[in-house]
């Protein structure tokens, strides 16, 4: 527990550094000074019971300035008008919409979809799950729109890509725009270390889902960051010699009716452990 307390410490030092001026992370991404060596965001799918404004008030509690945006608060359809209201809000709460998803992809015409929306919301990313039959026509709208896309996979149920390595066996040899959404819980569940998966397939890994589970098995259940198996430290030193250079947003799937608590716990936690890894 003494570890656990320092890295809280640390994470409480860092909130109060972050008040001064702005500068660039490896990714890009402009981003407050302080202890952190990498952004921290949030999946949208986090908030999938709040309306947009609640879910922007919660990320603003907890200091977090990135987001992958799901459809439940920017429908597939949106038009202009709609995304323009919704990037607005972000806007002025300073949080940067960087991708998009996670979105489901079960045919050609959903493929079609999901970039046609990528585009219109002006993202150069798509958190997706294209079945596989599909890889080939997902791979050609890659290309067409030169927009990438981050595969997610979903733990030890889900039949298409339960864990990383069955993502990368089927991407290694194409475009280097298609890659990896690492879920290192569910990679976790699905027995595959974090770390170790950042490490071996580094180059694919262009965005990272981070939440923690109770054990290393398709009995795992989420919790919160720091109390479950994963090892954080580990996870953040292949971060840093892998040089990812994304975003590291956390998930979280614990009491979704009230996830401010644990949201603002996970936070504190990893942004402590990033601030501590030499």
């Amino acid at each position: 527990m003494s570890s656990r307390r320092s890295f809280l410490r640390n994470a409480a030092l860092g909130v109060a550094a972050a008040t001064v001026s702005p500068v660039v992370s490896s990714a890009g991404y402009a981003v407050k000074a302080g202890p952190a060596k990498f952004p921290v965001g949030m999946a949208g799918y986090t908030f999938a019971k709040f309306d947009l404004d609640k879910a922007i008030a919660m990320m603003k509690r907890v200091g977090i300035q990135f987001i992958s945006v799901k459809d439940i608060h920017l429908p597939l359809n949106s038009g202009p008008e709609k995304i323009k209201e919704v990037l607005d809000k972000f806007a002025a709460a300073e949080i940067k919409v960087y991708a998009v998803g996670v979105i489901y992809m079960k045919s050609e015409k959903a493929v079609d979809e999901a970039f046609e929306y990528a585009k219109r919301v002006g993202v150069p990313l798509i958190v997706g799950v294209p079945n596989p039959e599909l890889l080939d026509y997902t791979e050609k709208k890659v290309k067409e729109y030169n927009i990438r896309i981050a595969i997610h996979n979903h733990g030890p149920e889900d039949k298409l890509y339960p864990g990383p390595k069955n993502v990368y066996d089927l991407i290694r040899n194409r475009d280097a725009r298609m890659g990896i959404c690492l879920d290192i819980g569910h990679a976790m569940r699905a027995g595959e270390e974090p770390g170790k998966a950042i490490r071996e397939y580094k180059d694919r890994i262009f965005d990272l889902h981070i939440k923690d589970v109770t054990e290393a098995s398709n009995k795992g259940k989420a919790t919160e960051i720091g109390r479950g198996v994963i090892n954080f430290a580990g996870l953040v030193k292949a971060m840093q010699k892998a040089k990812f250079a994304g975003v590291a947003s956390i998930e979280f799937e614990k009491d979704m009716n009230d996830p401010l608590p644990g949201i603002a716990e996970s936070a504190g936690f990893f942004r402590g452990v990033i601030a501590s890894v030499e």
